[in-house]
Parts: C-alpha cells; structure tokens; sequence
C-alpha cells in the first residue's frame, strides 16, 4: 500500500476512536510522516491499591507495525507537543523506525529528558524548530502554527504536498490569556481559507460541550479564595504538565505568605524543563520537600501530582500517610484543580473517600462555586470558530471516543464544512486527488511494556 504522486492519504495508528497513544500517519508519493507517538497507561492495581490479577502491560502505546515495515519510506517524525499521549512512546518505539525527530524547544527539552533515561540520547536525531517556521520533511511541506493548550509550546501544523493541504490542529484551545507562553492569533488561522485546506484533521475531546471553555488566567480567583480561606496545609493537584496552573499557584503563594513546595518527580521535572527553555521566571519560591514537616501548617501550600489516583504519585501517598516528608493532618485542605479523565472515576473517588476520612477538606470542580481547572480542549463555539476561519473542504475528526468524534462532525457541518469524513484506527482516509475512506485498510493494535520488554497486546 504505497501512495503516488497524486496521492495525498491520512492513516492514524493511534489516537482516533479513543482518547491517548495518538500515532499519525500522511502519506504522499511513497512517502510517509508521522505525527506524533504517545502513549497510555492501564492501572496494575485496583483503587485500594492491591494488585489486578492478569492486568495487561501499565504503559501502553499503537503498534506501529504498518510504518515499521516501511521505516525506509518513513521522512520523519513531527512531535505536537510534550504530552505523553503525543510524546511518551518515542522511547520506546524510535528504534523500530529510527527517523529524525522535528519539535520546538520545550518539546525537545522534555522529550530530550526521555531520551536519556532510555539511554538514547545521543543515538536519536532531534531537530528544534522555532516557531512559526515552515519547513521541507521530505516530500512534505510543513508550517507551524502557535496554538494555546494546557502546556508551553502546542503548535498546529499546516502539511502541504502537491497533491493536497491538510491542517492537523493536535490538541488546543482558544485561550487569549493562557498565561503562560503566547495567545493564540485568529489571523494565523484566517490566512489558511485563502490556501484551500482540504481537510482539517481536529481535535474532539470536549466536542460534546457547549459554548467556550475556560481561560487559564480565570482560575486565579478561584483557586486564592479557597486558599485564603483555607486554616491548614494547602494541597492543589492537577495535570504535572501544566506550568500555566503552577505558575498562577505560585503567585498567590507569594500573595498569600505560603511557601511553596512541589511533590511529585513528572512536576518537578516539567519545571525545570520550563525554567530552561524560559517558560519559567521571576522569584524562587520552593521549598525543600525534607523541610515541610517543621514549618507552620498555615504557612504551606504544596502542588502534587495524583489528581486521577494514580497509585504511586504524591498525593496517593499523602492519603495513605506514606509520604516520608510530612503527613497531612485534619483540617488541612486539598484542592482537585482537574477533571476526572474517564475510566479513572473509581479511582478518584477511592481518593477522596481517602481524604475526607483523615478529616480534611476536600474541594472539587464539582463543590467549588468558582472556577479551578479549565480544560485545555476546545468546547463547540472554539471548533465553530476554528472552522469558519480555516475553512476547509472537510472536516475529519480525531482525538476522541465515538461520541466525542461524532460531536464535532455535527459542529463542522453545522458552520458549512462541505464534507466530513468519521473513521477510526486503521482506517485510511484519502484527501486527495478524491476524498473518501477505506475502513480497515491496515491493522492496528496496542504493544505494552511490561517493566523489561515490548509485547503485543492485541
């Protein structure tokens, strides 16, 4: 299965009809280029943290078989940005394709951080790219655009070959004050109706949501509320990636005459990559995680990582009184500043249950009367103005479950997109010279690591 010159296909390994390991594929003139390679994460143990018997592989990733066969066609590999459903698998799947890897700066400082824990570091080709720069992978043409999103750096990419446009948006969101890194420009999307996109390969994660979603600067008041308000220790958990929500609990630490503390080592690790690549500055505020326990309890406010229970993070042991550095005591405070990603809601409320029996006060988004987490997807009036401004041919949606998918069809025909094309893993999607589908054109399934070595799943 090889395109020809007049060929312009779309062939996701990965990421369509699921949420997670995103693995993409466009092919044209014999010519293939990936965009991104993520991963998953089943859980080993249940919500009490006992073992599950015959529990599948906890890191999960697309088998990339099809493109594996086909490396010696494979241009390159372009990394959206540093989330690990679009950048985890790169470790462990690069040597079965073993091409250049394209990203920017942030990007490549976490990824590079990856590299080297694999011990790969000096073995994998990483290209930094600046942003707004177009450049020639091979057959393929690529531009890339700033987006906002709940991390530094996430671009969209505007892939152009002879045969056809595709613009691949990746995970986003139209923030104008995202705080950290850049708002987005609606002129930069605009100037794409007059290049004749034929499709637009969209992210439907929050497709099925009304209305816009939240700006990361409007979680300000509501996250310095509940923290003034609060007598004890402060815990806030949310995603460790998202240095925009570090940086907002950082100043109203400094506001508020808390010290700051970071638990977790994915947060810590995020931090410095920011700080390195000048997404982080202004006036130190941590504290050494080993002097907690001997400052005053009204004095601390920690960010830890767990927000979706997972077993072996921060705040899973906080609520297990198995954190070496401190315990939590009652009275003390956590806030869940995130969004229950669906299929950990046991886990979660095991948690909380945790929690609120060692007598601590537990705010959500769901008993907080004002904003604290805000999503870093696009809601329905963010797709609709994505899509009138780019205005494609044809919408094809990814990055999501089947409703979630189905939802943003709706929106893209609800703004007059001519065409939309719905598929799933496997499916090859032909742009040009005629759209259309072939459903089940290649294989696909899940490898697993399970500690020592990859094995196929399914």
């Amino acid at each position: 299965m090889t395109p020809d010159e007049a060929d312009f296909w779309f062939l996701p390994l990965g990421g369509t009809g699921e949420i997670g390991m995103n693995l993409n594929l466009y092919g044209h003139n014999g010519r293939w280029l990936m965009v991104d390679c993520g991963l998953t994460f089943e859980a080993k143990t249940d919500v009490d943290g006992e073992p599950i018997a015959d529990s599948r592989a906890e890191i999960q990733m697309a088998d990339p078989g099809f493109i594996a066969d086909r490396k010696d066609r494979l241009d390159g590999l372009i990394i959206t940005h540093a989330h690990e459903d679009h950048i985890g698998a790169v470790p462990y799947l690069w040597q079965r394709f073993q091409c250049p890897v394209y990203t920017t700066a942030y990007t490549a400082e976490i990824l590079r951080r990856k590299l080297k824990e694999a011990d790969l570091l000096d073995k994998v080709p990483v290209k930094v790219v600046d942003a707004g720069s177009e450049l020639d992978i091979g057959v393929f043409s690529v531009r890339w655009i700033q987006l906002t999103h709940s991390i530094p750096e996430p671009f969209a990419l505007l892939i152009s070959t002879p045969a056809g446009r595709v613009f691949h948006t990746a995970d986003w969101k139209l923030d104008s004050a995202p705080v950290v890194g850049e708002p987005y420009q609606p002129e930069d999307f605009s100037a794409l109706a007059d290049m004749q996109v034929d499709a637009m390969v969209c992210d439907s994660t929050n497709a099925d949501l009304p209305g816009w979603s939240a700006s990361e600067a409007s979680l300000y008041r509501g996250l310095k509320h509940h923290i003034e308000q609060a007598k004890g220790r402060v815990v806030v958990t949310c995603f460790g990636s998202n240095i925009a929500r570090l940086r907002t609990i950082a100043d109203i630490a400094a506001e508020t005459g808390r010290h700051l503390g970071l638990l977790g080592r994915s947060l810590i690790n995020t931090y410095q990559a920011a700080k390195r690549t000048g997404f982080w500055s202004g006036v130190e505020t941590f504290v050494d995680p080993h002097h907690l326990g001997y400052l005053p309890r009204d004095t601390v406010l920690l960010v830890a990582t767990g927000s979706q229970g997972e077993p072996r993070t921060a705040l899973n042991r906080l609520s297990h009184n198995s954190f070496r550095d401190m315990q939590l005591e009652p009275g003390d405070t956590v806030i869940f500043s995130s969004k229950n990603i669906p299929g950990n809601e046991a886990a979660i409320e095991a948690l909380i249950d945790r929690l609120r029996a060692m007598q601590l006060d537990v705010i959500t988004v769901d008993n907080s009367r004002m904003a604290i987490h805000a999503s870093g997807h696009p809601a329905q009036d963010e797709l609709k103005a994505m899509y009138q401004w780019v205005k494609p041919a044809c919408a094809i949606p990814v990055h999501g479950e089947f409703h979630h998918m189905r939802a943003n069809a709706r929106v893209a025909k609800s703004v007059g997109v001519p065409e939309q094309i719905e598929g799933q893993n496997g499916d090859l999607f032909f742009i040009a010279p005629v759209r259309g589908i072939r459903r089940g054109a290649v294989n696909t399934g899940r490898l697993g690591f399970d500690g020592k070595k990859l094995k196929k799943l399914f």
